[in-house]
């Protein structure tokens, strides 16, 4: 077991242990779980040096009071509530270094409404189903099934990893989340049962989030929205962002702590890469919907997915291979050293050709690789 590394002097409004979730246990019945803002909890993993999944805490609109135990790297993401180290406000997105002893506090929620803290070497908490997350409904996962309490004790993972801290990328702008929300989503998987005025009154409406609103999922107040056949479909499944609606005709938009299945039609799904923005959404919110193609979440997703790959690749040297067939083969310099993009570069500008050797099942092939420098 990890040695204690932050004891919560008070808990906050809502702290819990959250990763990635767990997601091959629906067929089951469990729910994933996980962080609300995705984005956000990856984005605080790889900057203290983790990998993106490890267990964070998940802070919601009111933070928590924490003594740490031992020096450590932490990251905190996500909505803006005025942390503080020892009385001192620090910068959110980027690793601080904290000795033992240091309290962090969280101050006026100024933006947003969930952040996110990473530890160096992740929340030891014992893994549930494949995941540390916690289910508060379920009492399972996290620590102890359940949101933080005065005097609990945490530990953190033993950090092997040799990668040091991360930055964001250059020219990244730090997310402002405002108080009215445009969200992308796709039509379906049920959009033909309702008709298309309907349709175009759910696409140009402004909504407001309920108070009746938590992890499970946000109930919205506007325009009534009724299907033209049924308000009941046969039960299916419950995926990230489906938007149901239900006989009252108030859409539901289903997240992190959602059931597995339902019986309500669904007529749109928000897109994965606007999930974090609508988990920053606080009650009273407002937010309008806006239809984009398949292909254009995709675009979304493969963008947001971009800015961690640039802080994930850093520290990291980027080696060489050769590849025959399916294969891939590590290139070596002629001294048995890995072929480093370091290395490439540091052979004096005059020298335009370098020997290299990949070892191959065992036999070594010498070729030559020409080195060109980009303007």
């Amino acid at each position: 077991m990890s040695d204690p590394a932050f004891q919560i002097i008070d808990p906050g409004l809502f702290t819990t242990v959250q990763d990635l979730g767990r997601h091959t246990y629906q067929r089951y019945g469990v729910p994933v779980s996980g962080a609300m803002d995705a984005f956000a909890l990856q984005a605080a993993n790889l900057l203290v040096g983790n990998e993106s999944a490890e267990a964070c805490l998940e802070i919601t609109v009111q933070g928590p009071t924490i003594h740490f135990l031992t020096d450590m790297v932490i990251a905190i993401t996500g909505s803006d509530m005025s942390p503080q180290l020892d009385g001192e406000d620090i910068p959110r997105w980027e690793p601080l270094d904290v000795k033992q002893g240091t309290l962090l506090t969280f101050g006026q929620l100024r933006d947003g409404m969930r952040a996110y803290v990473a530890f160096k070497g992740g929340i030891d908490v014992p893994t549930v189903l494949d995941s540390r997350s916690t289910y508060t409904h379920g009492g399972f996962g996290g620590y102890r099934g359940r949101t933080l309490k005065s005097d609990d004790v945490l530990p953190v993972c033993s950090d092997s990893a040799s990668v040091s801290r991360r930055k964001l990328p250059s020219g990244y702008t730090l997310p402002v989340y405002g108080n009215h929300h445009e969200i992308r989503v796709v039509l379906g998987p049920q959009d033909d049962l309702f008709t298309e005025d309907t349709v175009a009154t759910f696409l140009t409406a402004r909504f407001k989030i309920s108070t009746e609103s938590d992890r499970m999922g946000y109930k919205l107040v506007g325009p009534t929205i009724e299907s033209s056949n049924s308000a009941n479909i046969i039960s299916d499944g419950n995926a990230l962002g489906v938007i149901q609606i239900p006989g009252d005709g108030s859409p539901r938009i289903l997240l992190s702590d959602r059931g597995t299945t339902g019986g309500y039609p669904k007529i749109a799904t928000v897109i994965t890469a606007d999930i974090g923005k609508l988990a920053q959404a606080l009650p009273d919110h407002t937010l309008r919907f806006n239809r984009v193609s398949i292909e254009e979440a995709h675009d979304a997703l493969e963008h947001q997915n971009s800015v961690l790959s640039a802080i994930s690749r850093q520290g990291k040297p980027l080696s060489m291979t050769v590849s025959i067939g399916d294969t891939a083969y590590q290139v070596e310099t002629p001294d048995g050293l890995p072929v480093t993009k370091t290395s490439l570069h540091s052979a004096s500008i005059s020298e335009t050709t370098r020997r290299l050797s990949a070892v191959i099942d065992g036999k070594t092939f010498d070729f030559k690789v020409d080195v060109t420098q980009e303007a």
